[in-house]
């Protein structure tokens, strides 16, 4: 029998999906329905400094879908966890952009709110390759 939490767990990682898929889409509106639209939301995308506020977390995407490149992420070492109203996921984001890749490690927040469970801060950070890792 499914408990309280593994619920909670199965609509995030429902999210989580559409986050990754609006942004393999380019699709705005897709990623519209995921964010929270409030002062709180924030993101940190690799190499860009802090956004905070929805309208500024949404002109970045519009940014970025505008923009030459194609990505297609494979998500691995993803590890759920929820505190009453509140979730997060760390996991690394394999990125294939191009003859391109790349890995980030990201955690998303989400929040559960009357219109479930929506994304409020997306952090990535590029992973290092060092010599011994080639």
């Amino acid at each position: 029998m499914a408990t309280e939490d593994d619920i909670a767990i199965a609509a995030v990682e429902l999210t989580n999906a559409a986050f990754y898929a609006a942004h393999e889409a380019r699709d705005l509106d897709a990623m519209r329905s995921v964010w929270e639209h409030s002062p709180r939301a924030a993101c940190v995308h690799p190499g860009w400094p802090i956004l905070r506020g929805w309208e500024a977390v949404e002109e970045s995407w519009r940014q970025i879908f505008q923009g030459p490149g194609r990505s297609q992420f494979i998500l691995t070492n993803e590890e759920v966890m929820v505190d009453g109203d509140m979730a997060w996921i760390t996991l690394d984001e394999n990125l294939v952009d191009g003859g391109n890749t790349g890995t980030i490690a990201a955690t998303n927040v989400f929040v559960r709110t009357s219109k479930g469970w929506l994304l409020t801060l997306h952090h990535g950070s590029p992973v290092l390759v060092t010599a011994s890792d080639a």
